[in-house]
């Protein structure tokens, strides 16, 4: 559960702006403040039917945007390779070419 979670986490972050304002209220409600279906239905004077319903159908838009655009994916993958970078630049044995290297992959770091 918790990987699911992480994962629409993620989503969420990546195509956010993709969504409704009610998609993103009941995303946000359910998977970043931990509210429960219930909690969500009382405050919105809906049924917790309503509530599950949209989240499921939001959760299957964002993995179809996720499908087709691969922003996560590219996401993890940059990520993995800056960290083969820094494993790399530990293991050199110039000190002020490796500094200046690690510099640079902080810069990358911070583009996302």
């Amino acid at each position: 559960m918790l990987e699911k979670t992480t994962r629409m986490n993620y989503l969420y972050d990546f195509y956010q702006s993709l969504l409704t304002p009610k998609q993103r209220s009941y995303m946000s409600l359910y998977y970043l403040d931990d509210h429960s279906l219930g909690e969500i239905a009382e405050e919105y004077n809906i049924s917790r039917q309503a509530v599950y319903d949209n989240i499921k159908r939001t959760e299957q838009m964002l993995e179809q945007y996720e499908e087709k655009l691969l922003l996560f994916q590219k996401f993890q993958e940059r990520q993995k390779l800056l960290q083969q970078m820094k494993d790399e630049v530990d293991k050199a044995e110039r000190p002020l070419y490796g500094q200046s290297l690690l510099a640079l992959i902080e810069s990358l770091e911070k583009l996302d």
